[in-house]
């Protein structure tokens, strides 16, 4: 160890024996407000203490004084994000049924997305990777967080764990999204797209007296898939599973390497860079997406029918076991020099979704309501389903359709299935 790293330890020391000054406690709070951008901007993975110094125009070792590690860093940062989500849970705590709960915790996220977007407060972490941490007390924070949510959701005599579980999942991960395109409102139609959001979440999609019908099945196979086994599949699903798991930069070619028992020798054999394998994911994903639309749209029936028949087949894929499709939330820690494109993908996917729903409120399956919302709500939903394992264990494909995307398109507030 250095002087000047025994110098700092000194200092932290008796900094701990004297208690926090005001201006110990302002320059922790800059830091971690410049950790969570960094978390939102890179990931846990790919943060790094030097870039959160320079931020505050900081060497490395200034961050060191208040965090020994980066780790003890993001650990800060995502404990203080959940605790501000915490309290805008608490907003709907005492509001009496649960369409006010939710609308009143809606409300408070939007509100405080606008006073971020002011400079009036701090933002809170997107929560991506959460998990890539691997910290005991984080996730304990986060299943507390969860556990929350799922208070504002009818009481358990109407509406059994296993459906308040999925729905809670619903619910949070929706408004986990919105960073993917709240960028596209105007900074005055918060309370605006906060009400739209609320109502499409809370009643659904479905029209005025149309009855709930159970999705037809769609292959979402493509002639010439390689097989199950292929080495290029098997790269794709491992690097997918990664993504998913710990963001781009915990996606590593060791990591991917490792879960498929190969050397990083065998890894370059089947792939030029780590970069063109994770354009390849994102590339997959969207075929499959695409193959769903069409393949719905190619099956008939009302707008309805072809939204529920696709999302039901995306949905059921993510929780199938099989090979998964990348989390559009993985979009965040991507590389900006390659975001761009993938963005432009994505905001196409969305207009097709919003297309589909106008053509649903147009024939009548579909009631009046935010299209370009309700575009969004369905994705977050597909891209949530990857994660809804660790919220509902034991939801499979057979029972994902009745828990999970049935309340998608007739709302929070609805009946247990």
């Amino acid at each position: 160890m250095t002087d000047r790293a025994e110098d700092i330890d000194v200092g932290a020391n008796a900094a701990a024996r004297r208690g926090p000054t005001r201006r110990f406690e302002a320059r922790r709070h800059d830091i971690i407000r410049s950790a969570i951008a960094e978390l939102n901007r890179k990931g846990v993975r790919g943060m790094t203490l030097g870039e959160v110094a320079a931020r505050l125009d900081l060497v490395p070792t200034g961050v060191i004084y208040y965090f020994r590690n980066k780790e003890e860093l993001a650990q800060a940062a995502l404990l203080q994000g959940l605790e501000a989500f915490d309290r805008l849970v608490a907003a709907g705590d005492a509001e009496p049924d649960e369409r006010r709960r939710v609308s009143a915790f809606v409300g408070a996220y939007f509100d405080l997305k606008q006073r971020v977007a002011l400079g009036q407060a701090d933002e809170v972490p997107v929560f991506n990777d959460i998990r890539a941490l691997n910290c005991e007390r984080v996730n304990a924070a986060f299943v507390e967080l969860f556990r929350h949510v799922r208070t504002l959701l009818a009481p358990a005599d109407r509406l059994p764990r296993p459906h308040a579980n999925a729905r809670a999942h619903l619910l949070l991960s929706n408004l986990l999204w919105t960073p993917a395109w709240l960028r596209r409102v105007e900074l005055a139609d918060y309370p605006r797209t906060a009400e739209r959001t609320s109502d499409i979440l809370l009643n659904g999609l479905l029209g005025p007296s149309v009855a709930w019908t159970a999705p037809k099945p769609l292959s979402l196979q493509r002639e010439g898939d390689p097989s199950a086994h292929a080495s290029s599949e098997l790269f794709l699903r491992a690097a997918t599973e990664l993504i998913n798991e710990q963001g781009y930069h915990g996606a590593s070619v060791e990591r991917i390497s490792a879960r498929l028992n190969v050397s990083k020798g065998a890894f370059y054999h089947h792939n030029a860079t780590k970069d063109e394998l994770v354009a390849a994911c994102f590339q997959r994903t969207f075929d499959i997406v695409w193959r769903a639309i069409h393949e719905a749209e190619a099956a008939g029936g009302s707008g309805l029918e072809v939204l529920v028949n696709l999302a039901a087949a995306l949905i059921e894929r993510q929780v199938s076991g099989g090979a998964p499709l990348l989390r559009t939330s993985a979009l965040t820690t991507v590389p900006e020099a390659i975001r761009a494109g993938l963005l432009e993908t994505f905001d196409q996917l969305s207009y097709r979704f919003a297309s589909i729903i106008c053509e649903g409120v147009g024939d009548g399956s579909i009631r009046p309501l935010d299209v370009n919302i309700a575009a969004q709500t369905l994705t977050a939903a597909i891209n949530a389903a990857a994660e809804l394992r660790h919220w509902a264990p034991g939801v499979g494909p057979e029972a994902v359709t009745e828990l999970y995307v049935r309340p998608l398109f007739e709302g929070l507030a609805s009946p247990a299935a």
